[in-house]
């Protein structure tokens, strides 16, 4: 398996977009992920809604000629877990989401981009968790079937506050949603405690990763804390014949189970972790 990796344009959100590019393009991977988050990513909904092909464009330009192709492009509708949810209970809120679900995928489509994640909703409690998973097999049910249409793999982040927080229930969602993929990230589960053999199965239905340090209690941290068998990660990757990308994913958040790191050295320290795994194959 030839590894593959892309970094995270929001991994650097004080620099300018331009400057976040060149220096992703200077840290030698092939793709970069591209944060389409309300109010904290460097791109947002304003720059495409109103010309789509020629913000399309521009972003295509950027990102190819400094060498790199999409890895990902990562769309939240919403500014938090709440606002514009995928399985939202309000009929007009969800209606509001998957508009804004296919101005992303048109947007990703002009790109020529092939791969789009976004979150998969939330157990909303003023109603059993079963009513919430159910409706949201059904919406991503439907994003699954329009995405095919323009040939984009969609997946989901199962991540540790969704409807699917653990492996099981992760696993639960793509076996009730054909067609469904699932954007891997061990941090998710390795913070709620689990050992990396609990999550190993999810890679026959992943179609992007997330990498970053994780430990107990912490999504994020440095190597040098880090849990998460790395060498263990890439071989259960080359066992399922992963093809996607290994996107190198730190961020800032105030947020105590994610550590304030160094984000360029612990990017460059991962990078070079997850290379050291796969010799030769690069």
């Amino acid at each position: 398996m030839k590894l593959k990796l892309a970094c995270a344009d929001f991994a650097f959100p004080l620099l300018s977009h331009d400057h976040a590019l060149d220096l992703i393009a200077m840290l030698g991977v092939e793709g970069v992920d591209i944060g389409l988050f309300p109010n904290r990513s460097h791109f947002q909904a304003e720059d495409y809604l109103a010309d789509p092909s020629g913000a399309a464009r521009e972003l295509s330009s950027k990102v190819r000629d400094r060498g790199l192709d999409f890895g990902d492009i990562f769309h939240q509708s919403g500014a938090d877990l709440q606002s514009l949810a995928e399985n939202h209970p309000d009929t007009e809120e969800r209606r509001r989401s998957r508009d804004a679900f296919m101005r992303a995928l048109e947007f990703t489509t002009l790109c020529q981009a092939r791969h789009m994640t976004t979150l998969p909703g939330i157990h909303w409690e003023n109603e059993s968790h079963d009513d919430s998973f159910q409706r949201c097999c059904d919406e991503l049910a439907w994003r699954v079937e329009q995405a095919a249409r323009t040939n984009v793999v969609y997946s989901v982040e199962p991540h540790m506050w969704s409807v699917a927080p653990t492996p099981p229930m992760a696993q639960r969602l793509v076996d009730r949603t054909p067609g469904l993929t699932l954007t891997l990230d061990y941090g998710h589960y390795t913070a709620q405690g689990a050992a990396d053999p609990e999550i190993e199965g999810l890679w026959e239905s992943a179609s992007h990763f997330h990498a970053r340090c994780a430990a107990k209690d912490k999504l994020q941290t440095s190597l040098a804390r880090n849990t998460i068998d790395w060498p263990g990660v890439v071989a259960a990757a080359q066992r399922t014949r992963y093809d996607g990308y290994f996107g190198l994913e730190y961020v800032i958040m105030d947020a105590e189970i994610i550590d304030d790191v160094d984000n360029l050295s612990q990017t460059i320290l991962l990078r070079d972790a997850l290379l050291s795994c796969n010799q030769g194959q690069r």
